[in-house]
C-alpha cells in the first residue's frame, strides 16, 4: 500500500467529528505510529501495548472520521485489515473572516533580502544613510548589510527573491498572482534616456520581458533622502506583473502566454522571483529597484496572490 502525500485542512467549526476523532492520545499514537509503515490491528497492538479490542474501537473511529485507509489483505487465516494514514499532515484553520472567505494574501519583502543574484556593474547598493560596500563591485552584494537596502541598481543580471507560498495550505483555486515593484530602467548617472528589457522569471520559469521606458530622474524622488544626488536614480515607475490563466501582463499589456499552471505552485512551499536584465536583451539601459524608503512609492515588493471563491480540499 503506498503511503499517501496529503494534507487535510480542518475547519473546526464544520469538521467536528474529525476533531472529536484526533482529540485522544491513543489515537494520535496511532496515526503517528503508522505514518512510518502500514500495520495491522495485530501489530499495532504489539507495537502500542494496547489490547486488540481497544485497538480494532479507535481504528474504527479513525476511518469513520476519513482519516484512515483500511485495505484488506489474506492472512494465514482469512484476511486481516491493514491501516494506513489518509493524510500525512493535518492543518486546524478558522475561516479568515465573517464570510469565511479571503479574497487575497500579501507578503512585502525588502530589497534588499535577494537569495541570489548575478550583476555586472555598474551596479550598487544603498541603504537609507549611505552606500553599501563598494560602488560598482559585485562582491558587495554578498556585504551582510544588503539586508537594509533601500536602492539596487546593476546593468546587467538579475537578483532573486524567495517568498512564502501563502497559498500552500490554502483549500481555494488561486486566482491571480500579482508582483509589484517600483523599477526604473536608468542606473545611477546613466543615460537619462535609456530603454531596458526586464525579465521576470518565477519557480524559474520565464513569464516574460517588458520594456521599461526611461524614467525622467531630475527631480528628487518624494522618499529618497536628501544625501541621494544621482541623476537618473531618483524614482521609478510603480508596475504590477500579474500571471493567471489567461496568460501574463503587465498593467494591462499581455506579455507572454505564460499562466497560472505553468507555475505549478502547488508543489512548491515557497515561490521563486528573479528579475533583472538579459545578457542578450536588445534594450540594456539597467534595472533600478525602489525600496520603501527611496523613489515615489513607500513599499518594499509585494506578491499577492488571489483566491477565487470556490473551495477545494487539496489533494497534495
Amino acid at each position: 500500500m503506498e503511503s499517501p502525500k496529503k494534507l487535510l485542512i480542518i475547519n473546526p467549526l464544520e469538521d467536528i467529528e474529525i476533531i472529536k476523532a484526533i482529540a485522544s492520545e491513543p489515537r494520535m499514537q496511532m496515526l503517528a505510529l503508522l505514518r512510518k509503515q502500514p500495520l495491522n490491528i495485530n501489530e499495532i497492538s504489539t507495537a502500542l501495548n494496547l489490547p486488540q479490542s481497544t485497538v480494532a474501537t479507535h481504528i474504527e473511529k479513525l476511518e469513520e472520521a476519513g482519516l484512515l485507509k483500511i485495505e484488506a489483505q489474506k492472512a494465514k487465516k482469512g484476511s486481516q485489515k491493514v491501516c494506513a494514514p489518509a493524510y500525512d499532515n493535518f492543518l486546524i484553520k478558522f475561516p479568515e473572516n465573517e464570510s469565511g472567505e479571503q479574497s487575497s494574501i500579501s507578503v512585502e519583502m525588502p530589497i534588499g533580502l535577494f537569495t541570489d543574484f548575478h550583476v555586472r556593474a555598474p551596479c550598487g547598493l544603498c541603504s537609507a544613510a549611505h552606500i553599501i560596500g563598494f560602488l560598482d563591485m559585485s562582491d558587495s552584494f554578498f556585504n551582510p548589510d544588503r539586508m537594509a537596502a533601500q536602492l539596487l541598481w546593476l546593468s546587467s543580471g538579475y537578483v532573486e527573491y524567495k517568498f512564502p507560498n501563502n497559498s500552500f495550505y490554502e483549500s481555494r483555486k488561486i486566482a491571480k498572482l500579482e508582483f509589484c515593484a517600483e523599477i526604473s530602467s536608468q542606473t545611477p548617472g546613466s543615460n537619462p534616456n535609456s530603454l531596458s528589457d526586464i525579465t521576470l522569471t518565477i519557480n524559474n520559469v520565464e513569464v516574460g520581458t517588458w520594456t521599461s521606458p526611461a524614467v525622467a530622474g531630475s527631480e528628487p524622488g518624494k522618499y529618497t533622502p536628501r544625501w541621494w544626488n544621482q541623476q537618473g536614480a531618483q524614482y521609478g515607475l510603480l508596475k504590477s506583473w500579474t500571471v493567471t490563466d489567461d496568460g501574463s501582463f503587465v498593467g494591462e499589456e499581455k506579455i507572454s502566454g505564460v499562466s497560472l499552471p505553468d507555475l505549478h505552485l502547488p508543489e512548491h512551499h515557497s515561490i521563486k522571483v528573479k528579475m533583472g536584465v538579459k545578457d542578450d536583451a536588445r534594450n540594456q539601459g539597467g534595472f533600478t529597484l525602489f525600496g520603501k524608503n527611496f523613489g515615489n512609492y513607500p513599499q518594499d515588493l509585494i506578491l499577492k496572490i488571489y483566491f477565487t471563491e470556490q473551495a477545494t480540499r487539496p489533494s497534495t
